[in-house]
């Protein structure tokens, strides 16, 4: 239980912030933080953000089903935006539980009780809610007394293509505020759509016993419920779609700067290391969740997935290191376009930290023409003659398979003081030599094979004594570049953990 604790911890990026003294006077600007459902199993945490002007009170809440995740971690990253007017008022990880365990009901909640977003008053009942958790998140958005309620969420497939399923939509209560700001939202998040059968949708009114409805009809605030389409999209996208609709709302009426964007912002405070972890086309399906759960052994880290549009508008001067996961280096590379990797390039170099893994090292090399350049290192890669099997390029060594690898003393204090010789998960890792550039520094061997796969009788001897870790600086920042993957073993996490940290420089 400990370690999913510190799983969702972290991967919510739950970062703790001292509590400031409640009653903050309009016309100040402060964050009060407390706990819903106090001491009980079911605790979780708000954010009440008071902006310097009057203004509306909205209450922002995330991840009331646990396998939504990117209203979660949306909730998250707008708690932190600049409130100018009103108060914002944000539940994050409304069922802690559930997310912790990736599933859409309440943990250990009594028959009947398991959908939270079913356990709020209905019309034409009294003016109750039923389970622990409800009760608790109902008596405390009553005596918020909001004027909105925004509850994020996430459908199973697009509702256009699906109408099964509320996917890709926003269902409001039908008020004359939300009518008056629906357009200008659905507006807002289909710009970043190009097919139109992927669009959003508005849909109404808010399913019986959901929060929406409830706060809707018994408090007479104005609600929606904005839902994202968890098929066939990364993480990232989906939790820049909520951030989207939500940023043009709070512009609407009138609670943050017109000239705010949908950024993603981490919290100001805390000495944690920031790590952005790259999430988009070219990167292996479970590749970003292995950098996640290896983020966890680096004391209060912040760990947020960022994908090529979100590097492109900045995300990366809000943190320290970005991790490029296994998978194809080229797809990462094209994810980017010329101008991402350009940002990667001055991000690193004015002293942000940089970390490949795999396809990511591949990334950093000098020896492709959409590398970054940023390794003196190059690979071997180029095609050769196979008798009876044509020509055949040589970064292909076949299936996943455990390899030796070894510490060298420079990698020992790097990494860890680990055994000399390790066992690590190999998959087709660049093989690296030196590109002999004179415009970037030499790298330094961390760990050498010492033992090899090749699919080819060509290949054979070309891997062993090779480097399989190496580091470098470029600017002022720094590069870990890991061929096999560390990442992919619990005993071996803390080593890239440790490189992690190195890059960062901590």
């Amino acid at each position: 239980m400990k370690w999913a604790i510190s799983y969702l911890w972290l991967l919510f990026a739950c970062v703790a912030f001292s509590q400031i003294e409640t009653g903050i006077e309009q016309g100040e600007i402060g964050i009060e933080q407390g706990e819903i459902a106090a001491g009980s199993r079911w605790e979780t945490p708000y954010f009440i953000i008071h902006g310097k002007e009057p203004g509306p009170k909205l209450i922002l809440t995330g991840g009331v089903h646990g396998n939504e995740p990117a209203g979660s971690l949306a909730a998250e990253q707008i708690r932190n935006w600049n409130i100018l007017r009103g108060t914002l008022v944000v539940i994050p990880r409304v069922n802690a539980l559930g997310l912790e365990a990736n599933t859409r009901f309440v943990p250990g909640a009594e028959q009947g009780e398991q959908d939270l977003n079913r356990n709020f008053p209905k019309p034409g009942s009294k003016n109750e809610a039923t389970g622990a958790l409800a009760k608790s998140l109902w008596e405390f958005v009553t005596e918020q007394k909001p004027d909105w309620l925004i509850d994020l969420h996430e459908g199973y497939g697009f509702h256009q293509l699906q109408p099964g399923s509320v996917g890709s939509s926003i269902i409001d209560s039908d008020t004359i505020e939300t009518d008056r700001s629906v357009p200008s939202m659905l507006h807002a998040v289909n710009a970043g759509i190009g097919q139109e059968k992927l669009q959003f949708v508005n849909l109404s009114p808010p399913i019986k016993g959901s929060l929406a409805r409830a706060t809707a009809e018994f408090l007479g605030a104005s609600t929606m419920i904005l839902e994202t389409t968890s098929k066939d999209q990364r993480l990232p996208f989906r939790v820049r779609q909520q951030r989207v609709m939500v940023h043009e709302l709070l512009s609407q009426i009138g609670m943050i700067a017109p000239d705010a964007t949908p950024s993603m912002t981490p919290p100001a405070d805390g000495d944690g290391l920031k790590i952005a972890i790259f999430d988009d086309e070219g990167v292996s399906s479970n590749g970003a969740d292995e950098v996640v759960k290896t983020a966890l052994q680096i004391p209060r880290a912040l760990a947020w997935r960022v994908d090529a549009e979100d590097i492109r508008d900045g995300a990366l001067k809000r943190f320290d290191l970005v991790v490029f996961p296994g998978g194809s280096g080229s797809k990462e590379a094209a994810a980017l376009q010329e101008s991402g990797r350009g940002i990667i390039r001055d991000f690193v170099e004015s002293g942000g930290g940089y970390v490949g893994i795999c396809a990511g090292a591949y990334l950093a090399a000098a020896n492709y023409p959409w590398s970054l350049r940023i390794s003196n290192h190059q690979t071997f890669c180029e095609s050769r003659e196979v008798p009876g099997l044509g020509k055949k390029s040589m970064w292909y060594r076949g299936n996943s398979a455990t390899v030796a690898m070894e510490l060298s003393a420079a990698g020992k204090s790097v990494l860890g003081d680990f055994p000399d010789t390790l066992q690590v998960r190999y998959h087709n890792g660049p093989i690296v030599s030196a590109a002999g550039l004179d415009s970037l520094p030499k790298y330094q061997v961390l760990a050498w094979f010492r033992s090899e796969v090749s699919q080819y009788d060509l290949q054979q001897g070309t891997m062993t004594g090779t480097p399989a870790i190496i580091s470098t600086e470029f600017g002022n920042g720094r590069v870990l570049c890991v061929s096999p993957h560390p990442e992919s073993t619990d005993r071996l996490r803390p080593l890239l953990a440790h490189g992690m940290e190195w890059a960062g420089g901590r």
